[in-house]
């Protein structure tokens, strides 16, 4: 059988032309994405894939393709935290059964990995304020929080969060003491006056008292924080609101106790204002836009 070299030649010329492009565009590749391996070329694929998946919804299969860039290339710091944040989206806030427990746990392992090659790293701070908050564990909540603080001073959601928490473990607590004395929810206060107090409920009040007001004054001042980072944040006008009606019911005296109701109900009445002249603004620009 004659072979026929021209037919080779010409076959091999067009194999090393298409070598010599793949090449050229794996080169052009690496050069785009900053990279200088197969594998980090491949961890950025794999990102991609993944935020592919987390915008399409599916946070499991995101957090396989993230895992996986993380793997190829230790470097992509990206790849952890959207891995953990992946994982944190599949947690549901208040269900109780251990697998999702199990979800929130690994999710905080996820950013707290995060943190100790980053260790002022935003998001995963931030995200286990969150993680802590949502599974109702308030005090590790508050020190999260105070981490994100320490980094960004003017991070107004957490000041915010630190005077949801504060109202949290006052309520909770003041409404079974309330039910405890004979009182309901409804039943005008102070609770020292209103009250039906025995001698014992009584060093109970002021127990309660001593470790309650701190924790109202302190969530008092950081939502004044808040809103003297943000003037319009209205949520955190709410919650001003409140704790001052948490600290009424601690009240000394009845003078004492209306006082504190005014301030709450100048609060009520200014966050009103807020919402209604923001929604104003919002549709008179909604028109302007349109036009």
């Amino acid at each position: 059988m004659e072979i026929d070299k021209q037919k080779i030649l010409k076959i091999g010329g067009i194999v090393a032309v298409v070598v010599l492009v793949l090449v050229g565009s794996l080169l052009f590749l690496m050069q785009q994405y900053g990279v200088t391996s197969i594998a980090a070329l491949q961890a950025r694929n794999s990102l991609n894939k993944g935020v592919g998946a987390f915008s399409a919804g599916d946070f499991v299969r995101a957090g396989d393709y993230f895992e996986a860039a993380a793997d190829l290339d230790p470097e992509l710091k990206a790849a952890r935290v959207y891995s953990a944040y992946s994982v944190m989206m599949q947690y549901q806030p208040g269900a109780e059964y251990q697998e999702n427990i199990d979800i929130a746990n690994r999710a905080l392992d996820g950013f707290k990995a995060v943190l100790q090659d980053d260790p002022e790293n935003s998001t995963a701070l931030q995200s286990i304020a969150s993680l802590y908050f949502n599974m109702k564990k308030m005090d590790l909540a508050k020190e999260w929080h105070g981490k994100v603080l320490e980094l960004e001073p003017d991070h107004k959601e957490s000041y915010y969060t630190i005077g949801v928490i504060a109202w949290t473990q006052s309520y909770e607590p003041r409404l079974e003491f309330r039910a405890n004395v004979g009182m309901k929810q409804e039943d005008e206060g102070p609770i020292v006056l209103r009250g039906r107090l025995s001698r014992s409920q009584r060093e109970e009040y002021a127990g309660l008292t001593e470790e309650i007001q701190p924790i109202i004054d302190e969530g008092l001042t950081s939502l004044e924080k808040a809103i003297e980072i943000d003037p319009d944040y209205d949520d955190a006008m709410a919650y001003v609101n409140l704790l001052y009606r948490e600290k009424a019911d601690f009240a000394e005296t009845k003078e004492e106790h209306d006082e504190l109701l005014m301030k709450a109900d100048e609060w009520v009445q200014t966050a009103l204002d807020t919402r209604k002249r923001k929604a104003e603004e919002s549709t008179i620009e909604t028109f302007t836009t349109d036009e």
